[in-house]
C-alpha cells in the first residue's frame, strides 16, 4: 500500500507542478489554435499568461510558505535532558556525490549542520538520521550514505549515529525510524528539518505515535517582505513549486490518514 502511495504521488507531482502544468496548458492552447478553436485558444492563453506575469512579480510561493514557517517557533527553548536528536534528509544528493565521488549538497544543509551542533550540546542523546531515495526510479543511491560520508570527513564519529537509508518520504521516515529506534514513553526527542517541511512532519511522527519536539530550520521567507514587489520568474517559480508540492503533501497525507490534521499543531 505504501509502495503505491510512493507510486501515485510522485506521478501525479509530475503533472500538477506548475511549471509542468503551465506547459501542459500551453500545449492545450497549440492544439486548440490547430483546430481553429480561435475564441477557446485566446481565453486559455490569456490565463496562461496572467499566471505567468503574476508568478513573474509577485512572491506568490513565499505567500504560501509563510504560514508553514510560521508554524513553530524557531529556535525553541529546549528542555535540559533530549534523549535524541532526529533528522530528516534532504539535501543530500545521492545520484551526484556518486558520479563524482564527493559529498554533493543541494538546499537544506542546515539541517545537518544543525544535527552536529545539538548533538555537542546534548552528548547522551541517541543520534538518528533518516533517509534513503525519493526517486521513483533510481533507489540504489541512498542519502544517508552520503551523510555518513560527509559527517566522517567533518569529524564526526558516525558509530553514534543510526543511519536509516530505506525511507523514500517523510511517512517512511517516520515508521522506519521508530521501528529502528524505539522510542520510550516520556522521552524527549527533537525532530531537525525544513521549516515549512515541518508542520507535515511533526503530524506524520505524532500520528506514527512518536511525540516530538520540532526543531525547524532552513527558513526561505521573510514575512515582513511578504507583499513587496519582486520581479525575479525564475526564483518565484521555484518558491511556487515548493509550496504547492508542500501543501499538496499536507493535503494528501492528510485524506490517507498519514497526519493528525491538515495543517498540524504539536503532539501535545
Amino acid at each position: 500500500m505504501e509502495s503505491g502511495f510512493f507510486t501515485i504521488s510522485k506521478l501525479a507531482w509530475f503533472l500538477i507542478a506548475p511549471d509542468h502544468l503551465l506547459l501542459l496548458l500551453l500545449i492545450i492552447c497549440w492544439i486548440l489554435l490547430l483546430a481553429n478553436a480561435i475564441r477557446k485558444a485566446k481565453i486559455l492563453f490569456s490565463f496562461i499568461m496572467l499566471s505567468l506575469l503574476t508568478i513573474a512579480c509577485f512572491p506568490v510561493g513565499g505567500w504560501l510558505l509563510s504560514p508553514l514557517e510560521t508554524r513553530f517557533i524557531t529556535n525553541p527553548q529546549l528542555p535540559d535532558k533530549v534523549d535524541g536528536l532526529i533528522v530528516l534528509s534532504g539535501p543530500e544528493d545521492a545520484t551526484l556525490s556518486n558520479y563524482w565521488k564527493q559529498n554533493e549538497l543541494g538546499n537544506g544543509a542546515e539541517r545537518g549542520l544543525t544535527f552536529l551542533s545539538l548533538s555537542r550540546v546534548y552528548p547522551n542523546a541517541k543520534l538518528v538520521f533518516t533517509g534513503g531515495s525519493g526517486s521513483l526510479l533510481n533507489q540504489e543511491h541512498k542519502a544517508a550514505d552520503v551523510a555518513k560520508k560527509l559527517y566522517a570527513e567533518l569529524g564526526f564519529d558516525v558509530d553514534k549515529i543510526i543511519f536509516e537509508r530505506e525511507a523514500r518520504n517523510t511517512h517512511e521516515n517516520a515508521i522506519f525510524s521508530k521501528n529502528l529506534v524505539k522510542p520510550l514513553q516520556g522521552e524527549n526527542w527533537l525532530l531537525i528539518t525544513t521549516a515549512w517541511h515541518m508542520p507535515r512532519s511533526v503530524g506524520i511522527f505524532c500520528k506514527a505515535g512518536w511525540p516530538v519536539i520540532p526543531y525547524p530550520v532552513d527558513h526561505t521567507t521573510l514575512p515582513r517582505q511578504e507583499l513587496e514587489f519582486h520581479l525575479d520568474f525564475a526564483s518565484n517559480m521555484t518558491e511556487l513549486k515548493t509550496a504547492v508540492k508542500e501543501w499538496v503533501g499536507l493535503l494528501a497525507y492528510y485524506l490517507t490518514g498519514k497526519t493528525t490534521a491538515l495543517l498540524p499543531e504539536s503532539c501535545n
